[in-house]
């Protein structure tokens, strides 16, 4: 059933107002939808502080954004690599000191369909360590900031979360024993999901109405993704892709994040982005979301193995 809340054309950056002194952080933000995400809300005169892992592509990144908007653009960044939870730790505490209000968080960042299994510095699986645990921590130690701020926490996920095996491998998590990029890769975005909803639980027990969470994909979309981490044949496989009508710009794949930082009376336990073909391409609004993305067991489960796994132990 299509989503007709925002009518026939779904959700558009259209529909932003003037968001001067509001402050939007997004992770992976020099490149791909999180690079369009900051290009729509600079339009919009909002101040946005990029996390990125490349000082060289974040400095790129501003200088054709000041080119595109002016000089005055208020567009910064900080650099943190999710693969390291000390990275994070440090970039965090960068945020606590320079920025004094979050109105959302953009969990944006994400590697995909790496070819053979990779660890972190950390010993963590690589893609559920810089997916699912880089954001776990940087949300928990920005949560208090988001709260004053009455803020939102953004998980942009993907579709690929109803491709895997549906629910977390908790005796091998590290998938030593039957690695597969893409399953393994389902695997950390329904990871991330599962955390935004159980999220959403913990804060509604503790009535804590003030932070809002939303999560949302964006669609199949033109971006580096899989160029920069997949195997060549995963690459040519989606070469092929972009050249059909099933993929779509950069620009619309950031819409669904940029709508779930700013629109007012979205519901929370829901998915959004593409609701046309497949849920890969059209008008934005809510899609599909598969009951295993919020199997409380599974997400209980989960959250207690992150907070051990990050060495963070969230307040709520």
């Amino acid at each position: 059933m299509a989503d007709t809340t925002f009518g026939p054309n779904g959700w558009t950056p259209d529909r932003l107002g003037n968001l001067k002194g509001k402050t939007y952080l997004i992770t992976g933000a020099n490149g791909g939808a999180g690079f369009q995400a900051a290009r729509t809300l600079l339009a919009k005169k909002a101040k946005v502080v990029m996390l990125n892992r490349s000082i060289e592509k974040s400095e790129a990144a501003i200088a054709e954004l000041k080119t595109e908007f002016g000089i005055s653009a208020d567009v910064s960044f900080i650099r943190m690599d999710l693969a390291s939870l000390a990275s994070v730790r440090e970039a965090a505490e960068k945020v606590l000191k320079s920025v004094p209000q979050i109105d959302a968080l953009m969990c944006n960042a994400a590697i995909a369909q790496v070819p053979t299994q990779q660890l972190t510095v950390d010993g963590h699986e690589s893609m559920l360590g810089t997916n699912h645990y880089g954001h776990f921590l940087l949300c928990g130690m920005l949560f208090e900031r988001i709260e004053q701020s009455k803020g939102r926490i953004v998980v942009v996920s993907s579709l690929g979360y109803n491709m895997g095996i549906k629910t977390i491998q908790f005796d091998d998590m590290n998938w030593d024993k039957n690695y597969h990029q893409n399953k393994t890769y389902s695997q950390s975005k329904l990871a991330q999901m599962m955390f935004a909803y159980e999220l959403q639980d913990k804060l509604a027990a503790a009535g804590k109405a003030d932070v809002e969470v939303y999560v949302c994909h964006p669609g199949s979309s033109r971006t580096s993704l899989i160029t920069t981490s997949g195997n060549l044949m995963t690459r040519f496989a989606f070469w092929i892709m972009t050249k059909l009508p099933i993929t779509q710009s950069a620009e619309k794949g950031s819409w669904p994040e940029v709508m779930c930082a700013t629109q007012n009376g979205l519901e929370q336990r829901a998915l959004y982005g593409p609701t046309g073909t497949s849920e890969f391409v059209g008008p934005v609004g809510k899609g599909t979301l598969h009951p295993h993305a919020y199997e409380k067991s599974v997400m209980e489960r989960l959250w207690a193995i992150s907070e051990k796994e990050t060495g963070f132990e969230w307040t709520l």
